[in-house]
């Protein structure tokens, strides 16, 4: 998910990591520049981690490492890789540009580490994504959504961009839900927002839906939409696209739009996962978002395997972040193994370009920009629950 902060660390996350040096290594061992001389060697294969366990997004990174940790479990108990041990090499960027330079120097400069899964949040993978590059070292962000993130060469993601929801989004209204008249509520200060509602339009035209009503708000964070949902109400649509998160969209979109009069659909990103929700749960029957994991899929068994072994390990049933790390981890290995003993970090990066992937979040390939085309789950809100709906499955 591209947490909310996470927009507003962009711009310095780039002005810092131009900064760097990148043949720095902050505490580790300087490397060969790119890398090349770096392989798999000895009785145990490292990957390194780099996520936020402590700060504002400390859930999000914490729930990734302990996907990490179930995965690399399972990974030693059927023999590890090549018949090696897996050893995570765990650090915490505390969500800050600069610290995750550094992290991210420090393992690129440990010549026992051959991948790295992380960062956690666009902000940090932003910086990180010319290191990886310049070191030549195979990373993989788990949730890191946003489509300005420079990937394909060493950053790769196991999650979907933020622009690929607005689409699959436009293809569900058209091909599941069979609407006409669809509307679209963003907010213009919030790349995440504008940017999802532009790739949701566009597809939505070329899917032949009718685009009734384009609306918007200043910014992702205001309180007060009745003026925007009374043209949705009065254009007819009878589904509304409204990327914003869920401290805005359950207590204020949602609750709104009812009041004007709209009983319709309305569907969001994953920024509507946790959806605050006021005392009247009526008002969010119809309500859809899609996600990357839902625990009650039946249609993916490696869904119910992997929430039973966490269980077992964890005493608590996994959420998103952890389903995303865990299927990160086992990218990773499928890379190693492609690639074979003795590989170089090169050889690795190489072996994982093009990868196609089944997984708990999803059976993909990765295109050229190193990006998932993924299935992704919908949701719906049920009795004030989030209740598996079904897998819209790529083109």
């Amino acid at each position: 998910m591209n947490a909310k902060f996470t927009g507003k660390l962009m711009a310095a996350g780039a002005a810092v990591a131009m900064s760097i040096s990148l043949g720095a290594c902050s505490g580790g061992d300087m490397v060969e520049q790119n890398g090349a001389s770096v392989s798999i060697s000895g009785d145990t294969i490292v990957i390194g981690s780099v996520t936020t366990n402590s700060g504002a997004a400390a859930a999000y990174g914490e729930a990734e490492v302990k996907g990490f940790e179930q995965a690399i479990a399972e990974i030693n108990e059927a023999g590890g890789i090549f018949g090696k041990k897996v050893k995570l090499e765990s650090m915490d960027d505390k969500g800050d540009v600069t610290e995750v330079s550094n992290a991210f120097n420090r393992l690129s400069g440990n010549r026992s580490v051959i991948a790295v899964a992380g960062p956690t949040i666009s902000a940090t993978t932003a910086a990180v994504a010319p290191l990886a590059d310049a070191s030549k070292l195979l990373s993989v962000a788990p949730a890191a959504t946003a489509d300005s993130i420079e990937t394909g060469n060493y950053m790769f993601r196991a999650c979907f961009k933020d622009s690929y929801q607005g689409e699959v989004a436009a293809k569900f209204a058209a091909e599941n839900l069979k609407v006409k008249k669809v509307a679209v509520l963003y907010g213009t200060g919030d790349a995440y927002s504008s940017g999802t509602a532009e790739a949701f339009v566009n597809t939505a035209k070329q899917l032949g839906l009718e685009v009734v009503a384009q609306v918007s708000s200043s910014s992702a964070d205001d309180t007060e939409y009745s003026s925007q949902l009374q043209k949705v109400q009065a254009a007819g649509a009878e589904f509304l696209y409204a990327p914003y998160y869920y401290s805005v969209a359950g207590p204020y979109i949602i609750p709104q739009a009812r009041s004007v009069g709209y009983q319709g659909i309305i569907m969001g990103p994953d920024g509507y996962d946790g959806l605050q929700l006021t005392d009247n749960t009526a008002a969010y029957n119809n309500v859809y978002y899609t996600t990357h994991y839902s625990p009650d899929d039946t249609s993916n068994k490696k869904v119910q395997e992997f929430i039973n072994a966490y269980r077992k390990n964890n005493g608590a049933d996994p959420n998103t972040f952890s389903a995303l790390g865990y299927d990160t981890i086992y990218m990773i290995k499928d890379a190693i193994e492609k690639a074979g003993d003795g590989a170089t970090r090169e050889e690795v990066r190489n072996a994982l370009a093009g990868l196609h992937f089944d997984g708990v979040t999803g059976s993909f390939t990765l295109d050229k920009t190193g990006s998932p085309k993924k299935s992704v789950i919908v949701l719906t809100i049920k009795d004030g629950k989030p209740t598996y709906s079904t897998t819209v499955n790529p083109s």
